[in-house]
């Protein structure tokens, strides 16, 4: 029977008229409310006979019910009995698993226009017949991953109706690890009252929403939103159906949500108007009216547009080498058409350009690369923002002038609620005169205030500044879960912003979000100045040390002792007592030991001596010593100034190494704020330590606020020290001149304005704040409320102070006197030797009786005088007067020489006797 029924077939067509178009039939089983795709499928039919001479489409229709799987199986093996060349449809997931059983098994071309996930019908395989030009599950949850990821979410709340919606998000659901956020997940009811779900959301304080349901209900889950406050300015929507496009949003175009969604086709596209112009024209077969602008047309009726154009042009392509007919076949007796499973394999090779895109299929039928156009809700309806592709993701098409443009517009007119603090310099209480009262914005006044207005001014909004009730910056309770202050009141929707001296850290970041920073600073030590102690007596020994003290008076007793000895072997110090007297009978020696100690006492104290050496020996001392005395005297003189105009202070803490290496001054922070986590947090072991040890400290050393902690530092008589940040720190001490500051910058950070996360102004004020700081007005706004001029900056810093000077300092003016003082007794020594010889030669008596008479002579301190000794006959010959004069002086000489030493020798006094006759 198949090959009789092939064989008719070929029979017919060969005794057809060739002038004749070849009648092709196509099956459609479309759902009975799917008009729109209906009408797609007949007007896609149209269009393709009237440009096509060859052969001619003939759509058969089938209609049914969604979940009618009974039916569906039926109707399928009619239109196979049919001869069709294809069968679209049908749209349900269950009802198109038994269509593409049927046609994998008679090899007939099955197109699907609907999403479906895999597999579909258990015949997702390599050699199936079912081709899906419905953009493919996987690939379309990947772009709604990359949007999220795009956007930053660190967390969402899915709200889907069906379990399909769970399937379409898999890949949302996985972009998160175990670290981040928490991904809430919601379904919708049966009841059509959404409100009570919606209000758990808010008061989960959920900002971002990813809603997939059908698109009949999104307007009004988000009609029900706005009325639970869950539409305001932080809210943003991802909305999944492609459909999205096709809602009349005018009574929402003025909510200040985002609402963001994708669409699959260009609406500006000519095909697409040309498509839309032949359904029109198709609808009048119906007697009907069927008005769209492209801008509403729906996702399926254009999938099926596209299905039909991409099977006719595989069958123009394959047509031109083949003959293609159509076959009635039957599901009892199964068989397979010649011609289908080429005609899917075609279509699988080649990509189509139709008005949902790009059309490219993988080896299991499934569309893998399509483009989507990621649309932004507006006044004017939806905007076309970005594009995603499977290859490139998001590409935005529009330029960040645009997006500041729209955010600025925004602005305008608007009015923000402003969260802060008191706090001087950045916010307090404005004090009223006699007769005064304020209200609203002019209650206040600070930094942050004149900030605020800045800004509003550039971007052109108004703004209410209200207080925070905890009057805490805020911090995250790991016990509660919770956070408070400043962040909890922006976490809960009552603030637009919260300004204040409000520190950027990364917990606070992953709760809000932060402008750029308009101030920089960092943590440093809050501590009472030294206090002045009163002069000291003796401070005048503060110079020099006391082993440099003790070293120059040791030097001085070695010196004049030195000299003293070295004066009594020079006999160049020896002089003549009548200097009328031109031959004395005998010399004297001023230099005793009294002398002595006078010249050097003299010379350190810079006053010089009367007397002075004339022998090589005692001036080479004496030389020495000038210079030793020279230097001293210089080093203590500048020394001493430094010291007697230096402001002396007690013993105080430099750093926070300081702090932390002393138990005696204790140290805090204010609770809760960002100083406290910085030690808390650090993994530095000086500040781990800081931190373990205002931890432990009781009572406690913890304040509510930097005005408690500069009270105890007043009042801790500097054993407390506060830790607090730079900028607080320098308004303090300017208008407290009893304080300071210790030590530099412990970190780095910056003061922003906070916001809700993910802000649509959050890049508006930022540009605002760099205006503004480019301008040189944020210098300006900390000068008029940092600077007071109470107090005057010293100029006097401890390195500045003098130091006491060591023996490393002033070692090389010992070394130098020493050395002088080696060499001139050497020199001592040897002209005392020289002397011996001469003696030994004028007396004519060994050197060695020569050198004990001169010795103990030199050792006898009592004598000062000494015979002048005239030399013998070795020299030159005088007169007769001169040689008598000679006799009696030396016989003089010889006497006294005598009765000095006592010399008792027998043989010594004969000698001298003799030489004295003589």
């Amino acid at each position: 029977m198949k090959f009789l029924a092939i064989f008719l077939t070929i029979l017919l067509v060969s005794l057809s008229d060739g002038s004749t178009k070849r009648l092709i039939p196509i099956g459609g089983i479309f759902n009975s409310n799917d008009y729109e795709s209906l009408i797609a499928f007949y007007a896609s039919v149209n269009r393709v006979n009237m440009h096509e001479k060859r052969f001619e489409l003939k759509p058969v229709v089938k209609n049914v019910t969604e979940w009618d799987s009974f039916v569906t199986e039926r109707y399928v093996c009619e239109l196979i009995g049919e001869g069709v060349a294809a069968i679209f449809g049908p749209s349900s997931i269950q009802a198109s698993g038994i269509a593409s059983a049927i046609c994998h098994t008679m090899e007939v071309p099955h197109i699907v226009t609907h999403w479906s996930p895999e597999p579909l019908g258990g015949y997702r395989t390599v050699g199936s017949m079912t081709l899906n030009v419905y953009p493919d599950s996987n690939v379309l949850s990947r772009a709604l991953a990359d949007l999220l990821v795009d956007y930053s979410w660190k967390s969402f709340t899915i709200i889907y109706e069906t379990d399909e919606g769970l399937m379409r998000l898999k890949d949302v659901l996985q972009i998160h690890g175990p670290q981040d956020s928490p991904i809430t997940v919601r379904q919708l009811g049966d009841d059509p009252d959404y409100r009570p779900l919606l209000k758990e959301i808010q008061a989960s304080g959920e900002s971002n929403i990813v809603l997939d349901c059908e698109p009949d209900k999104i307007l009004d889950i988000l009609r029900q939103a706005r009325e639970v406050k869950l539409m305001e300015d932080y809210q943003s929507y991802v909305i999944t159906s492609l459909n999205t496009h096709t809602i009349d949003f005018e009574e929402l175009k003025f909510v200040r949500s985002n609402i963001t969604t994708l669409r699959l086709m260009d609406t500006k596209s000519y095909e697409l108007r040309n498509a839309v112009h032949d359904w029109e024209e198709g609808e009048k077969r119906f007697n009907r009216v069927y008005r769209i602008s492209p801008e509403h047309v729906k996702t399926e009726p254009a999938v099926v547009h596209d299905a039909v154009r991409i099977f006719a042009g595989a069958l123009q392509e394959l047509y031109s080498s083949e003959e293609i007919f159509a076959m009635p076949m039957s599901c009892k007796h199964p068989s397979q058409w010649p011609h289908g499973l080429r005609i899917v394999n075609y279509m699988k090779l080649k990509t189509e350009h139709g008005i949902t895109g790009p059309i490219t299929f993988d080896d299991l039928g499934r569309r893998t690369h399509f483009d989507l156009e990621v649309l932004e809700s507006s006044k004017d309806g939806f905007k076309k923002i970005a594009t995603w592709d499977p290859t490139h993701g998001i590409n935005y098409t529009r330029s960040l002038g645009e997006v500041y443009s729209q955010i600025v517009e925004s602005l305008q007119n608007k009015t923000f609620i402003v969260a802060s603090r008191l706090g001087a310099p950045f916010l307090s209480m404005r004090e009223a005169k006699d007769g005064e009262y304020f209200e609203g914005n002019a209650r206040f006044e600070g930094y942050s205030l004149d900030l605020l207005d800045g800004i509003s001014k550039i971007l052109g909004f108004s703004y209410r500044m209200e207080l925070v009730p905890d009057g805490r910056y805020g911090s995250f309770n790991k016990v509660t879960k919770k956070w408070d202050g400043l962040v909890k009141h922006l976490l809960d929707r009552k603030a637009d912003l919260a300004i204040c001296d409000l520190t950027i850290t990364y917990e606070r970041r992953t709760a809000v979000d932060f402008t750029m920073p308009f101030m920089t600073l960092g943590i440093s030590i809050l501590f009472a100045k030294p206090i002045k102690q009163p002069p000291d007596l003796f401070s005048f020994l503060s110079p020099l040390s006391l082993d440099v003290w003790i070293y120059m008076a040791s030097a001085y007793l070695g010196v004049s002792v030195l000299l003293f000895v070295l004066a009594r072997m020079a006999p160049d110090d020896w002089e003549n007592p009548h200097p009328c007297n031109q031959e004395p009978e005998e010399v004297e020696n001023i230099w005793n030991m009294l002398n002595c100690t006078w010249l050097t006492m003299g010379s350190i104290m810079g006053q010089g001596s009367d007397i002075l050496p004339k022998a090589i020996s005692t001036r080479l001392v004496a030389g020495m010593w000038w210079f030793f005395a020279l230097i001293m005297l210089s080093s203590y003189t500048a020394n001493l100034a430094a010291f007697l105009t230096m402001e002396r202070m007690d013993a105080t803490i430099e750093s926070a190494e300081d702090l932390a290496k002393q138990s005696k001054i204790k140290y805090g922070a204010v609770v809760g704020g960002s100083t406290l986590q910085f030690f808390k947090e650090s993994n530095f072991s000086t500040y781990q330590r800081m931190w373990a040890s205002m931890e432990s400290t009781r009572p406690s050393v913890f304040t509510k606020d930097n005005n408690e902690g500069m009270e105890r530092v007043k009042k801790g008589k500097r054993l407390y020290a506060f830790i607090m940040e730079s900028t607080s720190l320098e308004y303090i001490t300017e208008r407290n001149c009893e304080l300071t500051q210790v030590g530099g910058l412990l970190d780095s950070k910056g003061y922003g304005i906070a916001m809700p996360v993910n802000s649509p102004y959050r890049t508006a004020i930022s540009g605002a704040v760099l205006k503004m700081q480019e301008e040189g007005k944020l210098h300006q706004l900390k000068t008029k409320w940092w600077k007071d001029g109470r107090c005057k900056s010293e100029t006097t810093s401890s390195s500045d102070s003098a130091a006491e000077l060591g023996i490393d300092n002033v070692g090389g003016v010992f070394v130098v006197l020493g050395f002088g003082c080696f060499m001139a007794l050497i020199i001592g020594i040897l002209e005392f030797l020289w002397n011996v010889r001469q003696v030994a030669v004028d007396e004519r008596i060994t050197p060695w009786e020569a050198f004990k008479a001169e010795l103990k002579f030199a050792s006898n301190i009592w004598i000062t005088t000494k015979p002048v000794r005239v030399h013998g006959s070795g020299g030159s010959t005088g007169s007769k007067s001169s040689s008598s004069k000679s006799r009696a002086a030396s016989e003089s000489r010889s006497t006294t020489m005598a009765n000095a030493i006592n010399v008792g020798t027998t043989s010594s006094t004969a000698h001298l006797d003799k030489i004295g006759h003589k």
